[in-house]
């Protein structure tokens, strides 16, 4: 019975070694996806969303490689960015300097055409630095939403809309 037991979780061991990188991203508390749009084409633009989501949550800068296309533009880049992949890397890192463990969930993720609707809620605890203000481990709790144009399975375009005046109220530096 022991021996049984011993390959058995040796067995669940390899299992977990090997899962599906998938299985580690961010899951939608709801999904809609059009039921005209081919399987494989919808698959693939879930993927897209849930791996740049899944960047979003953990600051993996290989799931945003992965989510985003060579060519990918920024169409609601915020002055000061980077266009393309560097904009994105550079706006994860510097918000987790101010909130270090930030994650963010996936409210909704809506996919139609070469379309996907990503609604996004942040949360973690600003307990770092920004612009020159020290965090005190205050809560912070904001939304964004972005609309994705996604072709051979990555994201070539993003529109976007955060609420910043949630964020930098909540950072204290501004005032309600």
């Amino acid at each position: 019975m022991k021996q049984l037991t011993t390959l058995l979780l040796a067995a669940c061991s390899i299992a977990a070694a090997h899962a599906s990188p998938e299985a580690k991203l961010v899951r939608p508390r709801a999904q809609f996806v059009d039921p005209s749009l081919p399987a494989a084409q919808a698959e693939a633009s879930v993927l897209a969303a849930r791996r740049y989501a899944s960047f979003w949550n953990n600051g993996d800068e290989a799931l945003a490689r992965s989510a985003l296309a060579p060519e990918f533009t920024d169409r609601t880049l915020p002055p000061g960015r980077a266009q393309g992949l560097p904009g994105p890397l550079a706006a994860s890192a510097f918000v987790r300097g101010a909130v270090p463990d930030m994650h963010a969930d996936i409210e909704q993720l809506i996919v139609s055409g070469d379309r996907a609707i990503v609604h996004l809620r942040f949360r973690g605890h600003f307990t770092g630095s920004f612009k020159g203000v020290q965090g005190k481990g205050q809560a912070i709790d904001f939304i964004a939403t972005d609309i994705y144009r996604i072709a051979d399975g990555r994201i070539t375009d993003n529109w976007h809309i955060e609420d910043n005046l949630a964020f930098l109220r909540q950072l204290g530096v501004i005032a309600d």
